[in-house]
Parts: C-alpha cells; structure tokens; sequence
C-alpha cells in the first residue's frame, strides 16, 4: 500500500510539474512521509536486525539514505547552476530513498532516456488542429519556452526504478 501511495504522489508531482513548472513542497514531505511508513513496516524487523542495519541485509535504510542523499545533493548542485528547478531538486530526495542505492542505475538510465526523449518530441510542434486540447496546448507551450518540467522525467524513471526494486526483476 505504502508502494502503491508514492507512486501516486509520484505521480502528483509530474502532474504539478507539468502544469506549472512546480512542485509542491506538501508533495515531496508526503513522499518523505510516506517512505518512513514503509520502513518502519517492512524494515523494523526481529531483534538485531533492526531498521538499521545496513545495505547489504534485509534493512537498506542506510543505503535508501545514502540514494536520497546523493541525489539531493546532485539535484543542489544542478538548481545552484540553474539547470533544475528547486522543486525538482527537492524531489530527488524522496525518489532516492524509493528507489535505494542498488537501483539508483536503473533510475540513471531511466532519466537519461526519457530526457532524449522529451528533448526529441519537443523538437517537433503540436499541429495547430490539436492545440486546443488542453494537455497538447501545454506541451506547445512548453516547447516554445524551452523550460522542460523534469519532474515528469524523474517521475517516469522513478516509477520504473522502484518497478524493479519491490517487484523484482
């Protein structure tokens, strides 16, 4: 249940990202929230074991911290150069600690494809007979300021990411 709510608000934030180039600070704390949850329910396990007991046991708290440290610190760096929105930059933390250091490659390659991708598809215009749709009048928008909602992005390798990592490929 806790996997199936961070996707959602996974989720959320694309969509708030996409709509206006923001992602709300209630979303990421709710994420933040939401993987405290499932630590505690997953990983708070028999006596000795305990919540911290490192990467390599059945409780990678450390590593899930040590995956959400990392990409925040990443996601400061890029927003101090202006190449990444606040709200992106916060939102790596979250994604980290879902998708935990033995799958922050997958949740790499994932971003690097979708960032091909999107920059690709925004090369292109939306056909004027479809601009007046909603979502495609966005995407136009989009295209023409030049500023790429990454939240989408991440979003999109998050979701594969933590695919992989709870339901095991």
């Amino acid at each position: 249940m806790a996997i199936a709510a961070a996707a959602g608000l996974i989720l959320i934030a694309a969509w708030q990202d996409f709509k206006a180039w923001k992602i709300r600070n209630w979303t990421v704390l709710a994420l933040v929230a939401d993987y405290a949850l499932l630590a505690l329910i997953l990983w708070a396990g028999p006596p000795g074991a305990g919540i911290l007991a490192g990467t390599d046991s059945a409780s990678p708290l450390l590593g899930d911290l040590a995956a959400g440290m990392l990409l925040l610190t990443i996601g400061f760096v890029l927003w101090a150069l202006r190449l990444l929105g606040a709200g992106d930059a916060k939102l790596f933390f979250p994604i980290g600690l879902f998708v935990g250091l033995n799958h922050l490659f997958s949740f790499a390659v994932g971003l690097a494809a979708g960032g091909i991708v999107v920059s690709l598809a925004l090369q292109f215009p939306v056909p004027l007979q479809y601009q007046a749709w909603l979502a495609l009048s966005r995407i136009e928008e989009i295209r023409k300021s030049r500023k790429v909602p990454y939240g989408i992005i991440m979003a999109a390798a998050a979701l594969v990411a933590m695919y992989l990592r709870y339901f095991g490929v």
